[in-house]
């Protein structure tokens, strides 16, 4: 039985729907995400919409590949994009991002205290889903502005791709934790005679818990919490808002997956969440796939090769060839499992090139690529073999 034909991705379609606003990429780590990310802002921008690109990766690859000294977390103009549009390219500050939260949110004069405070210095670069929830953060606070036609989001290198969605409530749930009530509850007693009752019972949790994490850090911790008491319900509305806006029809999901077994098992995953949670998915991407350049079966190349007599290199191209169509047929069997199971899921595949993506030349390759899907555009494939040989 050959291998299902998914529905194409058509990518320019999605970047030049003016109500498409948000794209987030999203998949397992080492991917391409990254590069997808830029490369489809990159074309947005040359299709006339003033586009921000929003990235998660530590690396300074992305930077030099849009001809910037470095990312920060701003927003800096991309020099070079041709087309009526702009690009601008930004890197997330966890920590930055965690503290502009807190001058938002907190009462005057307060938050330079919970800055300060050792255990917030912790828990705004280490705590558990963070950085997801803090590049959702951002995502909100670019999306407010109104100053984009379109913000593309490369999400952060979990350990799950699921991680991402989980952030909000995650947050959410830690800041309405029964550890977090008890270290808030003497700020929170309001009477004399309810902060003595309040008081007793959180010195007897105090003494438990000290014991494990020791009292300077439970000291800290319950002077943190106090203080930031008043900011809970804010980051409660936020999670809440960004969760609605993910939820938007003007966001779309793409799936970022390579043709591994893998990769291909955590892009199921991820479209099945997303399908469970009405989160609007746009397509998988198929990164680093190995399309058969000519139609010579791989059995008929190593006959040929086989039977040829002092043409060594030619025999050599034939058995590579083979070789090339047994990838390119194991690569078409992995995808047709993952179409079978969501045949709704519309694909593009994007062909691996030469060496690593490293100027604007090479983002806008890509960006042909992703657009053209099957269909390799000539000047894509022509720049490929220069790439090639070079």
């Amino acid at each position: 039985m050959s291998p299902r034909v998914p529905d194409p991705l058509e990518v320019d379609a999605l970047l030049d729907d003016r109500d498409t606003r948000v794209i987030v990429c999203c998949g397992s780590g080492g991917v391409g995400k990254t590069t997808t990310s830029a490369a489809l802002a990159l074309r947005a921008a040359q299709r006339g919409r003033r586009t921000v690109v929003l990235t998660i990766d530590p690396a300074r690859r992305l930077a030099q590949a849009l001809g910037l000294e470095a990312l920060d977390n701003e927003p800096h103009r991309v020099a070079g994009v041709d087309g009526q549009g702009e690009l601008h390219a930004m890197m997330l500050d966890m920590r930055r991002t965690f503290d502009e939260m807190v001058y938002a949110h907190a009462e005057p004069g307060r938050a330079e205290s919970i800055i300060e405070n050792p255990f917030y210095q912790t828990i705004s670069s280490s705590f558990s889903g963070t950085q997801e929830y803090m590049a959702m953060e951002k995502l909100g606070q670019l999306a407010a502005t109104g100053e984009w036609d379109l913000i593309v989001v490369d999400t952060p290198p979990s350990r799950s791709a699921l991680d991402f969605l989980d952030a909000p409530q995650r947050m959410s749930n830690f800041l309405d934790g029964r550890m977090i009530r008890l270290l808030s509850a003497p700020a929170r007693a309001g009477g004399r005679g309810l902060r003595k009752i309040v008081g007793a019972g959180f010195t007897l949790f105090a003494k438990a818990v000290s014991t494990i994490l020791g009292g300077q850090l439970l000291a800290d911790a319950s002077a943190f919490v106090q203080a930031f008491d008043t900011m809970f319900g804010g980051f409660r509305e936020r999670a809440t808002a960004t969760y609605a806006l993910l939820r938007s029809p003007g966001t779309a999901f793409l799936v970022v997956a390579a043709p591994e077994p893998d990769a291909l098992r955590e892009a199921a995953y991820f479209v099945d969440r997303l399908s469970a949670d009405d989160m609007p998915l746009g397509g998988l991407v198929l990164n680093r796939t190995h399309p058969v350049l000519a139609q010579l079966s791989a059995t008929k190349a190593r006959a040929v090769a086989e039977g040829l007599r002092g043409a060594p290199l030619a025999a050599a191209v034939l058995r590579l060839h083979a070789d090339r169509v047994d990838l390119a047929e194991r690569e078409d069997r992995l995808l047709s499992r993952f179409t079978s199971a969501h045949p709704a899921v519309a694909v593009t595949k994007v062909p691996v090139v030469a060496g690593d993506v490293s100027d604007l030349d090479g983002l806008r390759e890509i960006g042909a690529l992703l657009a053209a899907g099957d269909r390799e555009p000539a000047a894509a494939a022509s720049q490929r073999r220069l790439r090639s040989a070079r």
